[in-house]
């Protein structure tokens, strides 16, 4: 798959195309390429966990990733891949045209920003799972997601 075959409606992503709300993560897993869709493996059931425990409804989000097909074993997608898929990215934020976007992870951190959507950066949910200090993080971030909806009246 390239940028170019992703069109307008990348793989891997989902969630309503009128989503206040998008999360970014960094590219698909087994699961999500078995499946065809966003954040459904494990680090998709926590992240599921936690924004039900935050009373944020999945539903109402729309989650994508950076690069937009699986990397070999799984492995952080390269400074290459990166750029060439973050134009495919950029599109669908604009298309989606969110209030505020969620960026879980360092790769999610090299999003280039547009003007008049705020950001957050977070960790990635499966860093979350795996590490104490950066789950507590985590749980706070999406805390305060939600009370950045509610300011917003998006909840």
């Amino acid at each position: 798959m390239t940028p170019e075959s992703a069109g307008h409606r990348p793989r891997f992503s989902g969630g309503p195309k009128t989503a206040r709300v998008m999360l970014v993560g960094q590219n698909p897993g087994r699961e999500e390429v078995k499946q065809n869709r966003p954040f459904v493996g494990r680090a998709g059931k926590y992240l599921n966990r936690v924004l039900l425990k935050k009373g944020i409804d999945r539903g109402q989000l729309y989650l994508t990733s950076v690069v937009k097909e699986p990397t070999p074993a799984n492995r952080k997608p390269t400074a290459n891949e990166i750029k060439r898929w973050m134009p495919c990215l950029m599109r669908e934020i604009r298309e989606i045209d969110p209030q505020i976007v969620v960026l879980m992870g360092r790769v999610a951190w090299e999003t280039h920003r547009i003007r008049e959507i705020e950001y957050m950066e977070t960790y990635h949910p499966a860093a979350a799972m795996r590490f104490s200090k950066v789950r507590e993080k985590f749980e706070k971030d999406m805390g305060m997601l939600r009370r950045k909806m509610k300011r917003r009246s998006l909840l």
